[in-house]
This record gives structure tokens, C-alpha cells and sequence, in this order.
């Protein structure tokens, strides 16, 4: 069972209620957010192995190459250009498409790998945790999710997606047996919510909502959710006393009250 935390903006805490319900639930870790990865902060795992991640990029034989130029009219992403004797290509535009492969007559395009990023899986005692790690300056992370999302773990997986509503999100909606949308009572919070809800019901996904970093007289998420007849998972206070344990990179299960919610949360399933 694939579960996917998701949150329609940043800041939410998605993160934290992810590595939380993974140790709760003795689940599996895959943190999908692979521009910017940070659960492996809280879960310390052991035992990491590293695996390259690359994608297909054209290589043009300049001796073969007749300069026709069929390829850069050929190319939807405007990645090949062709500048006086010679083609020139963006790398991080391509989308490894092939398509400037098929046309060209000459054959003088073949395809190579790049580097673009890692995948790291590591131990947190029984428990698998997986990352992907986006090289700086690379543009395109979908086909290191796509990797990493690739042959997940048997058993409940817990699937931290990347904030938002993005592409990166759709690639790991596709995997999820069930989502969990983690929002905070703010007006902002609940404007980006709704965006995630409509994204997942398009995909006919069944889900739930955690409010995290609740404030006592705070309703304005409550309200919608029985407004839209949407589950409500669970509630998460905010107390100075979690935002400590947080910021030293400490599990907030460790705390007695915390524990205890993210246990009654777990039950939802």
C-alpha cells in the first residue's frame, strides 16, 4: 500500500507528519521530494548505497552530419540550434524525446547518458528509506522520480511528495493508493488545500486531511472540510515544545502527547 503525503504549499510540515507516520506505522520512507530531499534529516538512516541517475541526451557526429538541420526543426523543446557550421545543443532542454534521431537521414545522431542526480536507500532500523537527490542546476527532475518511484518496496509505503501541485506531484499521484493532504489554518494554507484536493479527486485518489500546527479557535479548515464532506485525520497542535524537538532534527513521536496523535492517525487507515 503506497500512502502519499501531499500539501498544497510549502511550510506545511509534510515532511514531519511523513517521517512521523513512517515510524508509527513501521512503513517504508520515499521521500519524493527530490529538488529538495530533507527527510533523511530526521531519519538518519544507516547503511546508504548510491545509485547514479542519468538521462538519454543526442550526440552529433560532426563527420556524418550534413547540416540539413532537419533535427532543430525537428526538436519541440528547442534544444538543438544550428549556428553556422555546426549543431549546438542545450543538454538540460532535451527532453531525450529522440526525435531528431529519427529524422536525421544521415545517421549521425546516437544517443548517450548524462548524469543528472542520485537515488540514496538506506536502513532506519526495519525500515527502508529511499531518496532522490536532483544535481544543482539541473532543471528537469521527473526522470529521477520516475526512477526512484520505480519497483518500491513490498509492504506500506509512505510517499513524501514535493509541495505544491507540480508535475513532480502528478508523477507520484500515479503510485498512490491513498492521500493525505497536510495543510496549516491559514488563509494561505487553505487556499493551496483546495488546489490539492481538486488534484487528487481528478485522479479519483481517496483522501484525507491533517491539520498541522493548529491553534486553539481556529476553525477555518475544519469548516471547509465538512463543508466538502472531506475526512479529517487528525489534529495537530502547535506547541513550542514540537517546534524545539523539530529544529534540533528530534522526532516529535518522541513526545508523549505527539505520540499519541499520530497514533490515533495511523488508525484512520
Amino acid at each position: 500500500m503506497n500512502i502519499g503525503i501531499l500539501s498544497g504549499k510549502g511550510g506545511t510540515g509534510k515532511t514531519t507528519v511523513s517521517t512521523n507516520l513512517a515510524l508509527t506505522m513501521k512503513a517504508n520512507y520515499i521521500d519524493c521530494d527530490v529538488e529538495e530531499p530533507n527527510g533523511f534529516i530526521f531519519l538518519n538512516p544507516k547503511d546508504i548505497k548510491t545509485k547514479d541517475v542519468g538521462v538519454d541526451y543526442p550526440f552529433i557526429d560532426k563527420d556524418k552530419c550534413s547540416l540539413c538541420g532537419e533535427c532543430v526543426k525537428a526538436c519541440q523543446f528547442n534544444a538543438l540550434a544550428k549556428v553556422k557550421e555546426s549543431i549546438i545543443l542545450f543538454d538540460k532542454l532535451c527532453h531525450g524525446c529522440a526525435a531528431c534521431q529519427i529524422v536525421c537521414k544521415y545517421n549521425a545522431i546516437e544517443y548517450k547518458k548524462r548524469k543528472i542526480g542520485i537515488i540514496e536507500e538506506g536502513h532506519h532500523k526495519e525500515l527502508i528509506c529511499k531518496h532522490g537527490i536532483l544535481d544543482i542546476g539541473e532543471p528537469m527532475a521527473v526522470p529521477i522520480l520516475k526512477e526512484l518511484l520505480k519497483g518500491l518496496p513490498e509492504g506500506v509505503n509512505i510517499l513524501d511528495c514535493s509541495p505544491g501541485t507540480s508535475c513532480n506531484v502528478v508523477n507520484t499521484l500515479h503510485h498512490m493508493d491513498v492521500a493525505v493532504l497536510v495543510t496549516e489554518p491559514t488563509e494561505f494554507g487553505l487556499h493551496d488545500l483546495k488546489m490539492a484536493v481538486e488534484l487528487v479527486r481528478i485522479f479519483n485518489i481517496p483522501f484525507g486531511i491533517i491539520i498541522n500546527k493548529h491553534i486553539i479557535g481556529s476553525t477555518i479548515i475544519q469548516d471547509y472540510c465538512e463543508k466538502e464532506n472531506i475526512p479529517l485525520y487528525g489534529v495537530i497542535p502547535y506547541s513550542r515544545e514540537a517546534a524545539k524537538a523539530y529544529s534540533n532534527g528530534n522526532m516529535l513521536v518522541d513526545l508523549e502527547e505527539y505520540k499519541d496523535i499520530f497514533e490515533k492517525i495511523s488508525e484512520k487507515g
